[in-house]
């Protein structure tokens, strides 16, 4: 017992540091680590980074929440962190795990709460672990939750030199009333489903987010087109940055703008645009017996997505089930609310439109898919 309530002793664990792990290099690692989760905030923290397992408060987090459902997410940034690392660009990928969890709670109807992540490596780079916790961080700002936790891990053989894996963990809280299903499984009063009569507002992405890049990284190769060179878009229209930078825009959060939306009217569902983009993703928020009609043309379409067409010769039907198409999250409200909707999102700083509505379903067209894109 004695041994055991002593200090670590430096250097005291040759052998595991030979073996690739540093033991005293980790411990001070988390020290810096545990004061960026602080600069995070987020209400009800009772314990984060440093002990077994973090604490936070659910009455203090959510105070205004009658009876509370917790809702959960996880998700990673996918092989788009192959191209962030070889940028440098390692604070993206920390805003990015967020933002993908994030988003996912927000759609299923929850206020975040916390975030943990999971950061893996060969060897501990310091440099490059802050960052992405910097990223992260961040991310949990933007989404108004804490950074509770997390682990790094540093394993010697497994991953290559300069790769890393990043995965995060979102929990957010939501009114029972307004989250849960009805009997069968099938949302009910107060659930969240569109309906016939509903618009759905569209609200812009920052670009490609984090979904598609197996594919970006084929068309790259293919094409020879250099990440660190010119947007090829570009030319003439004045500083647009770097091919890299444009394909790599960190992901956008939607926690204000959605928060801010739904003070300001009845939300009747949330779809978060990622793997399937608009026509499976805005599928799963219709009520049974309905349809989606997206308008194709009602927003702006960013040039990355017109360059990544022509450059891979995809059709417009692949297109749009790999890639976001300029949509990273859609809301249905009532059609007469639309106007209400789409001034609380300007108000929030989300650009935003109208693009599309929620019908019944034909005969011949049972199935509740988006169509007419």
């Amino acid at each position: 017992m004695e041994q055991a309530e002593r200090a670590p002793v430096p250097g005291s664990a040759p052998r595991y540091r030979e073996a690739g792990v540093d033991l005293d290099r980790k411990g001070g690692l988390v020290r810096r680590l545990a004061a960026l989760a602080r600069s995070a905030g987020g209400a009800g923290v009772l314990e984060g980074v440093g002990g077994f397992a973090g604490l936070l408060a659910l009455r203090e987090a959510a105070p205004g929440v009658r009876d509370p459902v917790l809702v959960a997410g996880a998700d990673g940034v996918g092989t788009k962190i192959a191209l962030l690392a070889a940028l440098g660009r390692h604070r993206v990928a920390g805003i990015d795990c967020v933002a993908m969890c994030v988003n996912d709670v927000l759609a299923a109807g929850g206020q975040p709460l916390f975030f943990l992540d999971y950061l893996a490596m060969g060897r501990l780079d310091e440099a490059v672990v802050a960052q992405v916790v910097e990223g992260i961080a961040e991310g949990c700002r933007q989404a108004g939750c804490a950074l509770l936790g997390g682990e790094t891990a540093e394993m010697p053989g497994f991953y290559e030199p300069g790769t890393y894996e990043l995965a995060g963990f979102c929990v957010g809280v939501a009114e029972r009333e307004r989250v849960a299903p009805g009997p069968g499984g099938q949302s009910g009063e107060g659930g969240l489903r569109a309906r016939p009569g509903d618009v759905l507002i569209g609200m812009a992405s920052s670009g490609l987010h984090a979904n598609g890049f197996s594919l970006v990284r084929r068309i790259l190769a293919e094409s020879g087109a250099p990440l660190k060179g010119p947007a090829p878009w570009a030319a003439g229209a004045g500083p647009a940055g770097t091919l890299g930078e444009a394909l790599t825009a960190p992901t956008r959060i939607y926690a204000r703008a959605v928060l801010a939306l739904g003070a300001a009217v009845e939300v009747h569902a949330l779809a978060h645009v990622t793997g399937g983009g608009l026509p499976d993703n805005v599928a799963r928020i219709l009520a049974p017996g309905c349809r989606a009609v997206i308008r194709e043309g009602s927003w702006p379409r960013p040039p990355v997505f017109d360059w990544l067409r022509e450059a891979g010769g995809l059709s417009k039907a692949e297109m749009y089930r790999v890639f976001n198409m300029g949509i990273g999250m859609v809301a249905a409200v009532r059609a007469a609310d639309a106007g209400a909707a789409l001034a609380a999102l300007a108000a929030a700083g989300q650009e935003a439109w109208v693009v599309g509505a929620v019908e019944r379903a034909e005969e011949h067209h049972p199935a509740p898919r988006p169509g007419r894109l």
